[in-house]
């Protein structure tokens, strides 16, 4: 019996969720990248590198090529670029609601303590 359709998204994103994968994708989403150029941009150490790899490699979301004794990474798909960019959208459109939520709650209060901000 096959899994729900919400499962395996659940999954999918699950995969997605460390710090270094979207670091990762972001410069995959950029240009084909060796494990040593993205070593100094990721921050981690080899060993860690190279499982958050393996994690985004299993999940289907890049692929390899050797050409010598250099493994080059490449996106699997550009929609995984595409998937990062509205999941930047999204993030700025949350952010800048809660911005402006923070700008009210810094207004200083209305007539006799009102928490309308002085609006209606």
């Amino acid at each position: 019996m096959s899994r729900p359709l919400y499962q395996a998204k659940a999954e999918f994103f699950k995969n997605l969720g460390h710090p270094a994968r979207i670091r990762v994708l972001e410069l995959l989403s950029q240009r084909e990248h060796a494990v040593s150029e993205m070593l100094p941009e990721v921050g981690i150490e080899p060993a860690n590198l190279s499982q958050q790899l393996g994690v985004l490699r299993r999940a289907g979301l890049v692929v390899t090529r050797k050409e010598g004794s250099t493994v080059y990474y490449s996106l699997t798909s550009p929609e995984v670029a595409e998937l990062l960019r509205v999941a930047r959208r999204i993030l700025t459109s949350v952010l800048s609601g809660q911005v402006e939520l923070l700008d009210d709650l810094r207004e200083p209060a209305g007539p006799a303590g009102s928490e309308t901000g002085g609006r209606p």
